[in-house]
């Protein structure tokens, strides 16, 4: 009997992936394509669908090479939260100042309606508390009201669909509108039971997103993973390389595409504390350019300023909320580029590391491990230089895009060393933040024993073992570095109906790689770090209070 195969499709912020997954959960070939961004302005980001779309065709082929066309039973997509637009005849719009048409994607982490943010959250109206009271600029009401009061003749006259980009994708492929319950319940206010709330949109000033029953922001909904349309149409399944009809699941954010990826594995015979517990017990993060953190439970827990509940966004049936670090990979990179020591840095890892293409991070913690004393963790070496982690703001728990930085303890010194001990205070601040977002969680009512990591950053050692460390839990690395595709094609699976529900697909699909535990010893290390982050939080708000008198 032939094999069958599902095509999973990951749009990330800088590049789109494919993977083609057998049925047990086997990556058989993976392909990725560049794709552009650009900042016409700070804090403006912008890409464009057809770019995106073109990069998806390219990569699908490339790992669907050397396979029939039949044994391709189903594929699934997931991509970033961010915002596309385009006109009557589903042609995209310009979102930005220049008027270029081709750039009408609003990116996950352009922060240009911070104002029109602050405003729904002043105004206080009851959707706010399935986003944890606070409307975060990277949701999409307040980038929708953004390009109505800044670009209404370029951009919001002329637009008559704006889609989430995972709804974007899944449009293009079946020619369906049919909107994903993942995308529109959490960055859109949409409530499974009730449906749009107008008096929400209404008061925000966007009235006009009613007309004709709401159709331009999606009046037809579905679980993730659910068979769309007809499946693949003829036009889309030319430009994909597939056949027509192939089975199409309904779209994931990415970040949720890699908690299924993920959190569902059997954890049987790995001694974990969650085993023999309920998935709730496990909590999923994807770390890459971002990080989120992603926790379930069988009944809707509000927590200040976390995302949710939010019913059916991940798993069917389930209610999640997410937590999530603004910047991650991109802050470690920020902080390594721009020392002074970072040509050198270039340098000795060429060298040392002359095959490996992520040997900057190979090489900076192997320098670190040869600067730590013998015998002693290399955790120790940060316990006088801390960082405060919000260079783009703090999603959660916090839930303040206006918070910066912070580096205390920085010497006269610029050397490798002083660059390997930056990069280490940094990834520590993460985990710190990471057990914030736990602490927030657990008062809420979520009992969380493992954390299930899975992205770019889960390939760091160090960034995995200190996030085991700084939160004194276990962490389970998949067998497939490539959970976030294997979660989008967990959605091509669902939907071919070879497995009935998406619970039984991703059981049957993800599966324990590794377990990395904490080091016990390093407990009160790491709760006098925490002091001292808790106190440059509390050192930036006295700052900002005494710049702010007049």
């Amino acid at each position: 009997m032939a094999e069958v195969y599902y095509v999973g499709v990951d749009v990330g912020s800088a590049s789109v992936r494919a993977a083609l997954v057998t049925r047990t959960g086997r990556v058989e070939s993976t392909a990725e394509q560049p794709i552009s961004i650009w900042e016409p302005l700070t804090d403006h980001y912008v890409q464009s669908s057809t770019e995106i779309w073109d990069k998806c065709c390219t990569a699908v082929k490339r790992v669907t090479q050397g396979v029939e066309r039949s044994q391709v039973r189903g594929i699934g997509f997931d991509a970033t939260c961010s915002l596309v637009v385009l006109d009557q005849s589903f042609q995209p719009v310009p979102v930005s100042q220049d008027g270029d048409p081709q750039r009408n994607v609003v990116m996950w982490m352009d922060h240009r309606a911070a104002e029109q943010a602050a405003r729904i959250t002043s105004a206080g109206h009851g959707v706010l508390s399935r986003v944890g009271g606070v409307m975060s600029p990277e949701m999409q009401p307040p980038k929708l009201l953004w390009l109505k009061e800044n670009l209404r003749e370029r951009c919001w006259n002329k637009a008559s669909h704006f889609l989430d980009l995972p709804d974007f994708l899944s449009w293009k492929a079946t020619g369906s509108l049919t909107r994903s319950l993942c995308t529109l319940v959490c960055k859109w206010t949409y409530c499974p039971s009730e449906g749009w709330d107008a008096g929400f949109w209404t008061s925000i000033g966007l009235e006009d997103i009613l007309e004709n029953n709401f159709s331009k922001i999606g009046n037809v909904t579905c679980s993730p993973g659910s068979p769309l349309g007809d499946g693949l149409s003829q036009e889309a399944a030319a430009d994909l390389g597939l056949e027509t009809g192939t089975a199409v699941g309904a779209s994931l954010i990415d970040a949720h595409a890699g908690g299924l990826g993920v959190i569902g594995a059997d954890v049987k015979g790995f001694n974990l504390p969650c085993e023999d517990q309920p998935i709730t017990s496990r909590m999923a993060m994807i770390c890459g350019t971002s990080t989120c953190h992603m926790a379930i439970s069988e009944q809707p827990l509000f927590v200040p300023g976390v995302w949710g509940p939010c019913l059916s966004a991940m798993v069917p049936g389930m209610w999640l909320n997410e937590g999530g670090q603004s910047a991650t990979g991109r802050l470690m990179e920020h902080m390594v580029k721009g020392h002074a020591a970072y040509t050198q840095l270039q340098e000795e890892a060429r060298h040392r590391f002359p095959l490996n293409g992520e040997n900057l991070y190979t090489y900076l913690n192997s320098h670190l491990s040869s600067m730590a004393d013998s015998g002693s963790a290399v955790d120790l070496l940060g316990s006088s230089l801390h960082v405060w982690p919000d260079f783009h703001g703090n999603r959660s728990p916090l839930a303040d895009p206006n918070l910066k930085g912070m580096v205390i303890g920085l010497p006269l010194s610029k050397t490798l060393d002083d660059l390997a001990l930056l990069y280490l205070a940094t990834i520590q601040a993460l985990a710190l933040g990471t057990l914030h977002i736990l602490e927030a969680m657990k008062e809420a009512g979520h009992d969380i024993r493992t954390l299930f990591l899975c992205g770019g950053l889960s390939k760091n050692a160090l960034y995995v073992q200190i996030h085991a460390n700084a939160t004194g839990l276990p962490v389970v690395l998949p067998d497939q570095k490539e959970a976030v595709l294997i979660g989008a094609a967990v959605l091509g699976a669902c939907a071919s109906q070879d497995y009935s529900s998406i619970q039984e697909a991703m059981e049957r699909m993800a599966k324990v790689g590794k377990v990395v535990l904490p080091d016990g010893e390093l407990r009160s290390f790491y709760e006098r770090k925490n002091k001292v982050f808790l106190r440059l939080f509390a050192h930036q708000r006295e700052y900002q209070a005494l710049m702010s008198q007049r």
